[in-house]
């Protein structure tokens, strides 16, 4: 009875011990993998800035080819969104990276 007792305590106290060995490495795996995504979203944020510049862009020709006395307020709100996406993602990558 005695070494039954034994051995499956020294059965448990192993298998404990080879879980904590892969936190460290299942943590660095992790960390790697979100900092890989960084490059690709970093585009991708490039990429949504540069078509609302263009929608904006001919949002803002349209209303000032027709003489719409709001144009400075369209086109200043579209600019401020443009470098708000830029400066958004630069920081985002120098923060996390």
């Amino acid at each position: 009875m005695k070494k039954t007792v034994f051995f499956i305590s020294f059965l448990i106290s192993t298998i404990g011990a080879y879980a904590q060995g892969n936190g460290l490495q299942g943590i660095n795996d992790a960390a790697n993998m979100v900092t890989s995504y960084f490059d690709p979203a970093t585009k991708l944020i490039y990429a949504i800035g540069a078509v609302v510049g263009l929608i904006g862009g001919v949002k803002v020709y349209s209303k000032f080819s027709s003489g719409d006395p709001d144009t400075s307020k369209t086109a200043a709100s579209w600019f401020g969104a443009c470098i708000f996406l830029i400066v958004a993602a630069t920081i985002l990558r120098s923060f996390f990276l």
